[in-house]
């Protein structure tokens, strides 16, 4: 009888512990391991600091991406979007008539978060307004922005001109806080302002009860309309701010920038434990998620195992495998 009350309780310990919250980080945890395995300078500060700084752009990208696919929608348009916005941020740096280097960077980082939200709430109004598709609609905008981009850079590169500028902007990517990279800063404020929206505020609980069933939340008197235009409002700020990130790193922009970056930010949303078809959303899971992409590629440039090009190949398979994990944690429950 003892036997039957502790196996009964241990049952019970597991139906409460979800697999599908504890799973990346189990498996960000195993990769450490690996990782530490393959190269013995894998698990020093100065290189996961490298990790961490280098997926701040899929990060902050993907947190927005999380609120868009909690949702029930998607964004293929991420990657053209970050081209875009760098490159009229940096022609704005290049051509305006404003002395002050200071208040030159401001006001073009102003006009890069302004650009950003606007791409964003494009896509959001053509979506639920026109009633397409959201792999459409985003698809459609993906080819604008990468093609405008295009056109600016007639084909070739922008460069910020302004040496002064550049070399005041540098701190924003390079730069250290407490020892800590500014960019990584960047990563936790922005899980932590996301989180908060997510699961603190009536919005949230609406972006969630939207995810789940769209017809049970109108109902209920929800704007559906209006819960999805603001998803795709903050995808574009998030965008955004991780363009403010890219520019200093680089100092240049062209219509490569961002390729294949929605596939990274849709694979680390999945990967952190976000359901593709909505109705859950785990801003911390995301962030785990574009770790993982990082230490992913850092392990193979250090252990010469797999060639470094087939990345985006390791990538593509590792959002198949997630969605096949999920869908097996789901018919178990």
């Amino acid at each position: 009888m003892n036997d039957s009350v502790k196996a009964g309780a241990g049952s019970g310990l597991m139906n409460k512990i979800d697999l599908r919250v504890m799973a990346p980080f189990l498996a960000l945890a195993l990769l450490l391991v690996l990782g530490t395995f393959s190269n013995p300078n894998f698990l020093t500060v100065n290189n996961l600091m490298n990790v961490a700084t280098r997926s701040a752009f899929i990060a902050i990208i993907a947190v927005g991406a999380t609120f868009v696919i909690s949702a029930g929608g998607l964004d293929l348009s991420v990657g053209a979007m970050v081209a875009f916005v760098a490159s009229l941020m940096i022609m704005f740096i290049n051509s305006a008539a404003i002395a002050n280097p200071y208040l030159l960077l401001v006001a073009a980082m102003v006009l890069a978060i302004l650009i950003g939200m606007g791409c964003g709430l494009l896509n959001g109004v053509i979506t639920t307004v026109g009633r397409i598709e959201p792999f459409i609609v985003t698809l459609g905008t993906m080819g604008i922005y990468r093609g405008l981009t295009t056109w600016l850079s007639q084909g070739g590169a922008i460069t910020v001109r302004d040496f002064e500028v550049q070399q005041i902007y540098r701190p924003a990517y390079f730069g250290t806080v407490l020892g800590v990279p500014v960019p990584v800063i960047a990563i936790i404020a922005t899980a932590l302002i996301g989180a908060f929206v997510l699961y603190r505020t009536r919005y949230g609980r609406h972006v969630i009860a939207v995810g789940s069933n769209e017809e049970v939340a109108r109902y209920s008197g929800i704007s559906v309309r209006n819960v999805r235009i603001i998803t795709y409002l903050i995808q574009g700020l998030c965008v955004a701010v991780a363009v403010l990130f890219y520019v200093p790193r680089l100092g240049s922009t062209s219509a490569t920038t961002g390729m294949l970056w929605e596939l990274q930010a849709i694979t680390a949303v999945v990967v952190g434990g976000t359901a593709l078809r909505g109705g859950v959303g785990r801003i911390w899971g995301t962030i785990c998620g574009a770790f993982i992409l990082e230490i992913v590629g850092n392990i193979m440039l250090l252990s010469n195992f797999i060639s470094e090009y087939l990345i985006a190949a390791i990538q593509g398979a590792i959002i198949i495998i997630a969605m096949l994990v999920q869908r097996s944690l789901l018919r178990r429950q």
